[in-house]
This record gives C-alpha cells, sequence and structure tokens, in this order.
C-alpha cells in the first residue's frame, strides 16, 4: 500500500511537468451582452468546462476575460489590453465574424496568438496572418454543405437567399450564390436585411412570388424566429427551409417547435456524431448548465484546451505556443484539427461540417450520411396550425 501511495505521488508531481508549467494566462473576448449574448453564452460555457478540464491536467488557466458585446471596437481594446496590460500567453474569441475580422490584424501587430472558436468570415484567415488560428470551418462551408444534402435528396432548380448585412450574413450569401451555380441551381432571389429589423413580410413575400424550391438563411436568433414566424404567416413553404447555422442552430430557436420543425441547419458539431468525447460533452453540457450545448460551445471548449494546453508546453512563450499551434494536431469533440494553408488560407483547420434537422424541437445530425443517425423528413411537409396559448409560438 506504501509503494502505491508512492507511485500515485509521483504521477501526482509529474503531471504539471508534462506541460512545462502549471500556470497560464489566456485571454477570452466574447459577446457576453448584447444581441449576440444568448449565443455568446454558450461560448463561455464550453470555456469554464474547458478550464475544469485543464486543471485536471495540471494546466492552471488565469483566464481574462473582456465582453465585446458584439462591437468591433471593443473586441479591438480587449485584443490591446491583452497584448499590453494583461501579457497573455494567447487569446481565444472573438465570436462574430465582424469582431474577429476586426482583431485578426491587431493580433498580427502585437504577435499574441489568436485563436479563433467559431467566426466563419473566409477573409479573416485569408490575409496571410502568421498569428492568426482558426479552428471552424468557414462560411463558404455552410452554403455548400447545406445544397450538398439538399441535392442528395431530390433535384433542386431553384432557391432564394435572405441574410443579414453583416460580415457573416454577406460573406456566406456570396459563397452560396457561388455554389448554387456550380450546382446548376439557379437564384431567383437575393435580399439582405439590417439585424432586428421589425418585419420581414414584405419581403418574404416577394420570395413566395418566386416559387423557389429552397429558401436558404443566414441570421442570428432573434432574426431566424422571426423569419420563420412571418414566413408561416404568408404562407412561405418550400421544398426545404435551409439555416446557415448561427441562430437556426440555437435551442432557444428549436424549442419554437411552431415554426422551427423541420428546418434544416448547417453546423459546426452536434452532440451525436461520432468524435471522440462529442456525445460525453454533450450529456455534461446538458447536467451542468440544464440545455444542450450548440456547436458554439463544442468549438470554444476545443479552442481553449487547444490554445492553453499550447502554451503550457511553450512555458507561456509567445513565439514557441504560435510555432506549436502550427505544427500541432489534435483529436477530440472536434474531431481532427491541424492549422493548415490552403486554398489561398492561412493557419485553418480544414474542418468537416454536418447537417441537423430540428425534428420533434431537437436537432438530428442527417447528413452527411456516415455521420448521420437520423434520416431528414424531406420535402418541408407543410405548415402546422399554431399551437393553442402557452405553446411554442410567441
Amino acid at each position: 500500500m506504501k509503494r502505491l501511495i508512492v507511485i500515485l505521488a509521483v504521477i501526482a508531481l509529474l503531471v504539471p511537468a508534462a506541460w512545462g508549467g502549471t500556470k497560464v494566462k489566456i485571454g477570452f473576448v466574447n459577446s457576453m451582452t448584447g444581441p449576440e449574448a444568448p449565443i455568446g453564452e454558450n461560448l463561455t460555457n464550453g470555456v469554464s468546462l474547458a478550464i475544469e478540464d485543464l486543471k485536471k491536467q495540471g494546466i492552471d488557466v488565469d483566464l481574462i476575460k473582456e465582453d465585446d458585446s458584439g462591437k468591433p471596437e471593443k473586441s479591438m481594446a480587449a485584443l490591446e489590453k491583452f497584448a499590453t496590460r494583461d501579457n497573455v500567453a494567447g487569446v481565444v474569441g472573438p465570436y462574430s465574424s465582424k469582431c474577429a475580422n476586426a482583431v485578426s490584424r491587431l493580433a498580427e501587430k502585437y504577435r499574441v496568438p489568436l485563436l479563433i472558436p467559431v467566426a466563419a468570415k473566409e477573409d479573416i484567415t485569408r490575409q496571410n496572418l502568421k498569428w492568426v488560428f482558426r479552428l471552424n470551418a468557414t462560411s463558404d462551408q455552410y452554403a455548400n454543405i447545406l445544397l450538398n444534402m439538399a441535392t442528395s435528396l431530390g433535384t433542386v432548380k431553384s432557391m432564394a437567399i435572405i441574410h443579414e448585412n453583416t460580415d457573416f450574413g454577406t460573406s456566406t450569401a456570396k459563397s452560396a450564390v457561388a455554389y448554387a451555380a456550380k450546382k446548376g441551381i439557379t437564384v431567383v432571389a437575393e435580399e439582405a436585411y439590417a439585424p432586428g429589423s421589425p418585419d420581414y413580410r414584405s419581403t418574404l413575400a416577394g420570395i413566395k412570388a418566386k416559387n423557389p424550391e429552397v429558401v436558404f438563411m443566414v441570421s442570428y436568433v432573434a432574426d431566424a424566429i422571426l423569419l420563420m414566424r412571418q414566413s408561416r404567416e404568408i404562407g412561405l413553404s418550400p421544398r426545404a427551409f435551409l439555416g446557415a447555422g448561427a441562430g437556426f442552430a440555437t435551442q432557444a430557436f428549436a424549442k419554437e417547435t411552431d415554426i422551427s420543425n423541420n428546418v434544416f441547419s448547417s453546423t459546426q458539431w452536434t452532440s451525436d456524431v461520432k468524435w471522440p468525447g462529442a456525445t460525453e460533452f454533450a450529456a455534461r453540457y446538458q447536467q451542468r448548465f440544464g440545455k444542450e450545448p450548440t456547436y458554439h460551445a463544442a468549438c470554444a471548449y476545443a479552442s481553449m484546451k487547444i490554445m492553453a494546453e499550447t502554451a503550457a508546453k511553450a512555458k507561456s512563450n509567445a513565439i514557441k505556443t504560435r510555432e506549436l499551434l502550427k505544427a500541432g494536431r489534435w483529436n477530440g469533440i472536434m474531431g481532427e484539427v491541424k492549422f493548415a494553408d490552403y486554398a489561398g488560407y492561412t493557419n485553418q483547420n480544414n474542418h468537416q461540417m454536418l447537417v441537423e434537422q430540428i425534428q420533434n424541437g431537437k436537432h438530428e445530425t442527417v447528413y452527411p450520411l456516415n455521420y448521420a443517425p437520423k434520416k431528414a423528413v424531406y420535402p418541408f411537409p407543410g405548415w402546422k396550425a399554431p399551437a393553442a396559448a402557452g405553446g411554442g409560438a410567441k
């Protein structure tokens, strides 16, 4: 027994040593308040679970958190503070494309490793920046995976696009137009809107008049809900509603079952995907926070784990951290991760996107087939009558 105790004590001493240090300072910038806070909460929760697991590995993370409220100028101020006052070993975040794009050149200027967990605008990692890394797939993949799925289910000849006029919305819509052309799909309408608009019915009515076979939408939570609610009101009923992640991938959207059922969404991660630890992460998240995690939570968890482990190995040396991020490979809840240079991208993880569909109020993975435990409901079966008072609609 004494010998066992001695062995366990030696192992305990070796765990921190394996990382070359037990404490690292990491910056985390996120949309904790403001219109994008419902999604930002998922990132914060994912990071919290990562910090716990890192602690078990012998890595004590001194996490410096900053809220950008979804505003690029606040993200930039946070990055500058991390670099000049906090002297962090690396930064994870921010959430939105507009904020991530704004801080990317500051990370380069201050030579601070920046790992972006979910911001998808293509240009962010197409600027030949050596200090900026991205875990998630880019905005073109949100459209590509959805159109691949739709055309696998049947012939698609026409599509309408409605998107917010943000960095994420515009770049994703642009990619959708380009990929539709490759697939032989005619884009019969492309409509941009300002986030937070009170009424989309006239825009949706114009789309309805074009009779598209599929409707592709790019929106955050509140707009996604309103767009679908007003689609029901005017009777817009294509063969498929395709949501480009973001708001369509959230529980807030899914629980509005009168308008969300059978909507497809491209996503970076699902709870039932066959990647190491994904199912366990989902169960743990559900138990801790009382709701299912979105892909934002999983991306943030993996990003924080990778950044902190790498910084610990590098003994918080920024140059060494950057070199190790560039050279490293990981395999966890986001599948295989490798920051590579390809197709004009620098330090971009070539991540496999998935498609999920809301079925009975729950996101279910339906594509690609080798990842999908559920079968897609296609075509869209039409609208059910609105729920009675107290139901899912509001």
